[in-house]
Order: C-alpha cells, then structure tokens, then sequence
C-alpha cells in the first residue's frame, strides 16, 4: 500500500485513472480546479485525453460523446457550473451513458464565495435536469480516502445502471489535506474495498431492454446498436418517437432500473441508534464533527445516536424507523437533508435543523442544541442559524 498526504482533489484525480477514466472534460472553477490540473498532467501518461471546452455544459457533452464513443469520462465542476450540467446529464440519464459527475459544494447562490465549504445542492444533485421522470445515484464522500473510495465505486455504478452518477462532496474534502492510502497489489484493493467494471459494449440492435435490468453494457456507437444519444423519447431500438406510450416505457426503465437494484448502491453508517431518543443526520464534512458529538453525548449518560448517510439517492428512507427526535446537521442555511427525513420519520418522531455554513460547527455547539431539543426547551434562534423545523 502506498501512503501518500494529499488533498481530496488529488485522490479523486488518482481514482478516477485507476478505474479506468481516460478522458476528462471540465472548465476551471474553485474549487474543482485541481481535478482539471491534475487530469491534464496524468491523462496523457496512461494514454488518455484532457480537453478543456469552453463552459460546463459543452464539457459534459464532451464526456457524453467519449462514453458513447467507448471511454470511461469524468467532469468535476462546483456549484455555479453543476447547474450548467442540467441539459448534457439529461442527456446521459435518457441515453443511459455512463459519466461520472463530481461536485465541490461551496457556499451559493449563485456564486456565492469561492472559498467556502457549502451543502447546497443536495436537491440540486437529485433534480439536476428537467423533465423528471428518472431515478439517480448520488454518493458523498466524508473524508480524503472516502473520496478516492467513492469515486472509483461511481465508475462501478455508472457501468452496472448505464447512467451518470455524482460524486456531491464539499469545498473541505476536495481542498482537505489528509493521509492518502493508494493500492499497488490486488491485496491492497480488496483491503480498500475497490471494484472496477472494465467497460464492455452492447451488442444490440436493441437500445434498452424492457425490464429494469441492470449489467447491460453501455451503447457505443458504430457497434450495431440503435440509434442512441437523442434529446428525444427513443424506443427500444434507439429509435425517437413523439409516442405516449414509449415514453411510459422508457420512463419506467429510466426510474426503476435503479430503484429496484437500490441495494447495490444503499449505504450509510449507523452509531447507537437502536436505543437513541434522538439521533443526528448528516452526510459528507460535518458528519465528522456529529459523530465526534454523538461519542460526547453518550459519555454524558444521554441516549443520542447518529446515522451518516454515505449515498444520498436514492434517499434512504429504510434508515429512518425509529420514532426519535431527529436533529439534520448541515452546511446551509435553508435546511435541505431536514425535508427527506422530516418525510420518512415516523409519526411521532420531531424533526430539526441545525445549519451552518462556511465552516463546521463545533461539538458543543451540537451538545447545546441536543440537550435543549431533550429538555423540550426552544432552541435559541440566533439569526438564521438554528431552527425548529
């Protein structure tokens, strides 16, 4: 195992060679640029491209047309250029093209401050293109190492679903420095829990089945299939049509092909929830200082527990079956993950909000707002910073 210190960046740059990424398209942005410098300077040594187009949206599309055309493409942008992906990831979710899409949230709207670590498009990630009518994977890596983990297991699901998955992390895990573990024997691999899904072609004629089967390998162009990379409704030759009822069917296998294989992508990790009274959410960067506040908290004799989500979408709802006080702890000032589990709680349960953003809040501040949440006192409302939701 090589041990290296690097930053997010870095270890996403590596995973995505060693899962097989030989084109990497993108537009420079804080801070997500490093991805691009990194790419530039690795991609040629292992016989890949680095091209870096003139926006976002034309850098997704170039990743689009290198998948069809039989690579494996990644682009990395941040908030303001994410939104600019909404017409190109319609395109790879309806032309089932796998892409892998990474996120360095920072601080919004719009473009907010560059510096800044943000959770603002947890929605965003989910409803990134118009139109509905599809399912997606989203993944959220907490730490340097879960970074390079994440990003080779996009690569795995975007082969398996034929479809782009994000990676959605934030400003501190991308420009963190941490200890970085690389593999260089098969051993080492396991030991990380990599998988890789070498890229195979579809055979066709048929463009999609018409079930919600997933294993079927990508559309690459010239090899037989049906026509494949359409704004429009195709059927399952590939062919477009303006007809309700392919629509349904292609709809159905957009949606479904996921959601019916969800337990390959579900994951989560779980501290003291079974006897938890309240339990604190998060995902990505401040779950480390809610997992950190759950241990205090139970030093303290108080029954609170924790739930990480590590996939974000599907959203988890499964995880949520305890009637509790739920407290979301996140890096935004609207409160977003609050809606999902303010949904699937169960009837009894309380939801809250804990938000900040530009920087982490710290443990007390967590243990102030969870003993005041089990004493039923109101929380402080400080500004905009804390609210019963």
């Amino acid at each position: 195992m090589k041990r290296t210190f690097d930053t997010g960046n870095a270890a996403i740059t590596e995973a995505a060679i060693w899962a097989g990424c030989r084109l990497f398209a993108g537009y420079p942005i804080t801070p997500a640029t490093e991805i691009a410098e990194n790419m530039s300077r690795l991609l040629p040594q292992v016989g890949g491209y680095y091209l870096q187009a003139e926006d976002e949206t034309a850098s997704f599309h170039i990743c689009n047309g290198a998948a069809m055309g039989g690579m494996k493409a990644m682009t990395a942008t941040s908030g303001p250029g994410f939104i600019l992906y909404a017409d190109p990831f319609g395109w790879a979710v309806s032309s089932e093209i796998p892409v892998v899409v990474v996120n360095s949230q920072r601080v919004g709207p719009v473009s907010g401050i560059t510096g800044a670590p943000g959770q603002g498009e947890f929605y965003l990630s989910r409803y990134l293109t118009h139109g509905g009518n599809y399912e997606t994977i989203v993944l959220a890596p907490a730490s340097v190492q879960e970074a390079y983990r994440l990003t080779v297991r996009a690569f795995y699901l975007a082969e398996r679903f034929r479809t782009p998955v994000t990676v959605l992390a934030d400003q501190m895990v991308t420009d963190g420095w941490e200890t970085l573990l690389l593999p260089e024997t098969a051993e080492d691999e396991r030991e990380l829990g990599l998988e890789r899904v070498e890229r195979a072609v579809h055979p066709g004629p048929d463009f999609y089945p018409s079930t919600d089967a997933i294993d079927i390998p990508p559309v690459v162009l010239g090899h037989n299939t049906g026509g494949a990379c359409s704004d429009w409704t195709p059927t399952e030759r590939g062919h477009d049509t303006e007809e309700v009822e392919w629509q349904h069917r292609h709809a159905w296998r957009l949606i479904h092909k996921i959601r019916s294989n969800r337990a390959l992508i579900d994951e989560a990790e779980e501290w003291f929830v079974d006897d938890a009274e309240m339990i604190l959410v998060s995902y990505g960067t401040p779950s480390r200082v809610v997992k950190s506040a759950v241990l205090a908290a139970r030093e303290r004799g108080l029954k609170v527990g924790g739930i990480r989500l590590v996939s974000l979408w599907p959203f988890q709802d499964h995880l949520f079956t305890r009637t509790a006080a739920y407290l979301t702890v996140e890096l935004n000032w609207d409160g977003q993950l609050v809606r999902e589990v303010q949904r699937a709680a169960p009837d009894g349960s309380r939801t809250h909000f804990f938000g900040k953003c530009g920087e982490l809040p710290s443990v007390a501040e967590l243990l102030e707002t969870v003993g005041k949440i089990l004493r039923n006192e109101p929380l402080a409302r400080s500004g905009w910073e804390r609210e019963a939701w």
